[in-house]
């Protein structure tokens, strides 16, 4: 949610693709949707997250599954919201897209930087080309500002504020 993934990206998550000094997790192309290495600026909340997942480290994955040497399921997310949560109308999907609605309507940040933050394809054939950059030190911004936004006051009511309470009664801090 904090660093509005698809949820294949995440799961995947390995820990040398975590640079903690440059604040950054770059996902190789081989796991993203339009195969292409995307990086993603980490914020501090982000950051206290991995460390504490690397607490409880067990294996190369962010989010090691039950099975050695494999993530978890991609239903982990999934039965969380269903089972645990009992909101059966969220979906994991619903997370970027809730990204995308508090970008686009709340803030001021560029449509193409929002996009970029969701490694979406961005113009035609011929703007992608001449695209080179990522955009990283403006999506780092955006983040941040994310990273405020669903850990404020605004979002205590919401399912951020029962998403935590599930994930911190959780002896291991996997979900």
């Amino acid at each position: 949610m904090i660093c509005a993934s698809r949820t294949g990206e995440v799961i995947g998550a390995k820990w040398p693709e975590i640079d903690r000094k440059a604040k950054v997790w770059t996902i190789p192309p081989e796991r993203m949707k339009a195969g292409k290495e995307h990086r993603v600026p980490l914020t501090e909340r982000a950051l206290t997250l991995l460390d504490e997942a690397e607490k409880v480290k067990t294996s190369d994955y962010v989010f090691p599954g039950q099975q050695k040497g494999k993530p978890l399921s991609n239903m982990a997310m999934a039965t969380l919201l269903n089972d645990r949560m009992k909101k059966p109308d969220i979906t994991v999907h619903g997370f970027r897209s809730s990204f995308r609605d508090w970008a686009g309507e709340t803030t001021s940040f560029p449509r193409e930087v929002t996009e970029a933050a969701l490694a979406h394809s961005i113009g035609d054939a011929v703007e992608r080309a001449y695209r080179r950059g990522d955009a990283l030190e403006k999506r780092r911004k955006l983040m941040d500002a994310w990273a405020r936004y669903i850990n404020s006051p605004k979002a205590k009511d919401g399912v951020v504020t029962r998403f935590r309470k599930v994930m911190d009664s959780d002896s291991d801090g996997r979900g």
